[in-house]
């Protein structure tokens, strides 16, 4: 995967507005842009205007006790979710999922798209172009992008295996994989990093388990999901381009790890249309 940039740390002026105290630390995991103060998180406004504060609002009505906790966001005295380009939010403790927690990140997953299924669709993720909303659009038919020559041959065929499938679309968080966090003492598993989609939750599932096959050492069963559902070998293969997509518009030309990261997707293509992992150990 590409290498993580350097966290930025929040200005003064940006902790003073959210009332938060401390000395700036930066997180790991994600994309390395978060930082913890005190008994906050701080972290650059995702996507196109108007989304962090539609976040905010939605972590705001989430019922608790539904199997899942999303941290509390964090406003600045006149209201606001976004101070100068950052938002706040509760800092949460617990250990990120997936490895050797894989059916409780579905689980939890499961849960929090249960808790959204009632909500409209907004109206910025048509303006989203990020590389992860391209991808996500190509690999639904919606649009079509030229990957990386490296990434060429397993985006071919994996092109080659999709077909149509229908399935009621939501809210749903595209990203669940690492961002999924188990706290002791039999708390629920908490929700963090928001990425929204409109998507049907067996692809947001789907993404789970293709993450599994790429890039952590499969579990035994890995492959098993959607409940017995027949659509969900081509959500796993919509799941594997939605990757590989994003990964190409993250990369720069100097990217080395072409040829490695072609041999994960080819493994877990393989796996998706074979039924049997035959890919090397993952870290």
């Amino acid at each position: 995967m590409p290498e993580q940039p350097s966290a930025i740390l929040p200005p003064r002026s940006v902790l003073d507005a959210f009332g938060v105290r401390g000395i700036p630390e930066p997180l790991t995991g994600g994309q390395g842009r978060s930082v913890r103060v005190g008994g906050a998180v701080l972290k650059p406004a995702e996507g196109t205007e108007g989304e962090s504060e539609w976040a905010a609002s939605v972590f705001e009505r989430l019922p608790r006790g539904a199997g899942f906790r999303v941290p509390r966001p964090l406003r600045s005295a006149g209201g606001d979710a976004v101070v100068e380009g950052w938002t706040a939010a509760e800092f949460t403790d617990g250990r990120p999922g997936p490895s050797r927690r894989w059916p409780g990140v579905v689980a939890t997953g499961r849960a929090f798209h249960a808790a959204l299924r009632e909500l409209p669709r907004p109206a910025f993720l048509d303006r989203r172009t990020h590389p992860w909303a391209v991808a996500d659009r190509v690999a639904w038919g919606e649009e079509e992008a030229v990957v990386v020559p490296e990434l060429a041959g397993p985006s071919a065929r994996l092109l080659s295996l999709r077909r149509p499938v229908e399935a009621t679309a939501q809210i749903v968080h595209g990203d669940l994989t690492g961002n999924v966090l188990f706290a002791p003492g039999g708390q629920d598993p908490v929700v963090i990093d928001f990425s929204p989609y409109w998507r049907p939750p067996l692809y947001a599932e789907a993404v789970i388990i293709g993450d599994g096959l790429l890039w952590y050492e499969p579990a035994p069963g890995l492959l098993v999901g959607g409940g017995g559902d027949p659509r969900w070998r081509q959500m796993l293969i919509r799941a594997l381009i939605f990757r590989l997509v994003a990964l190409s518009g993250l990369v720069g030309p100097s990217w080395r790890a072409g040829e490695k990261e072609a041999a994960r997707f080819l493994a877990a293509t393989e796996a998706v249309e074979h039924g049997a992992y035959k890919g090397p150990a993952r870290p």
